[in-house]
């Protein structure tokens, strides 16, 4: 597809990963960035001339009607929550209304395992619903974010000097919301080289979680540890944070494919599609010192 005059959806855009979509689009000069947003006053991206903020309620029909008029490309995502396939089925249900040509769907990694867990179980079946749909896809399946150390740890981090997770000694291949971004912004601009494409993503090592600390440590100049915990203490955590029952659950299951060893899987799509090799973990702490000091 010829980028010329062609109009980009992102969906989720004042989120972690969208956000970075958005800004890594517009700083490779894409005209035509439409960034969806539960409100047209969200200031993410009040700094970037090129990108339109619209509101998107995906349970309101006239905010996807106005969201997809004149869009071409897609990319999808939705929060992960126990009715994302109906998210999903509103979202591709406008996309073919409104003539989109391509979707890139951000899933995850694992979503082909049997009998799998609810995360990867869910996206699997949202990609389903894409395939159905005639309209040609690219999925990408990212491992754990780095940025979840921020996301989730950082107070910790900074208050207690500490990284509670029921995560044993399992290794994960974590992954730089950056790169993801970066690989989904090369398949949105040359979406022929892509269409029909799952792509996993991954980091550039695995680590524990136990060596994570020990990065965060000396890249930060003090003492971080890492204190396996149970799993009811975490799920009451999470609880304590707002989290509700189906989320935390969710999230225990992850752990527990991490102690498995099942989130250690290392692949070389960042540097396939982007040419240099993914941003390292102690790289990502440099980076993010701030968020933890």
């Amino acid at each position: 597809m010829n980028n010329e005059g062609s109009t980009i959806l992102v969906t989720g855009a004042a989120g972690t990963v969208g956000s970075e979509v958005v800004r890594q689009l517009s700083a490779k000069g894409q005209i035509g960035i439409r960034a969806a947003a539960r409100s047209a006053n969200n200031p993410t991206f009040k700094d970037l001339k090129s990108v339109e903020i619209v509101e998107l309620d995906y349970n309101k029909p006239e905010t996807l009607a106005t969201a997809f008029k004149d869009v071409n490309k897609l990319f999808l995502l939705t929060p992960f929550q126990s009715d994302m396939l109906d998210l999903t089925s509103n979202l591709v249900n406008a996309a073919k209304k409104s003539g989109v040509k391509y979707i890139i769907k951000q899933s995850v990694m694992g979503v082909d395992a049997e009998p799998g867990i609810t995360p990867g179980r869910l996206h699997r079946q949202a990609e389903k619903i894409i395939e159905k749909s005639g309209i040609p896809f690219s999925f990408l399946r990212p491992n754990f974010f780095m940025q979840n150390f921020v996301n989730f740890y950082s107070s910790m981090i900074k208050s207690q000097g500490a990284l509670y997770a029921p995560a044993g000694d399992g290794k994960v291949s974590f992954v730089d919301v950056r790169d993801i971004a970066a690989v989904a912004v090369q398949a949105l601009i040359n979406d022929n080289q892509h269409k029909g494409k799952s792509y996993n993503i991954t980091g550039p090592e695995v680590l524990s979680y136990g060596q994570a600390a020990e990065i965060l440590s000396r890249e930060l100049g003090k003492e971080i540890k890492y204190v396996n915990i149970p799993d009811e203490d975490a799920r009451k955590e999470m609880k304590d944070m707002g989290m509700d029952d189906w989320s935390a659950n969710s999230m225990i299951e992850l752990f527990d494919i991490t102690r498995k060893g099942y989130a250690s899987d290392i692949s070389s799509v960042v540097e396939e599609l982007t040419g240099r090799k993914p941003i390292s973990f102690s790289q990502f702490v440099k980076d993010y010192a701030q968020a933890f000091r």
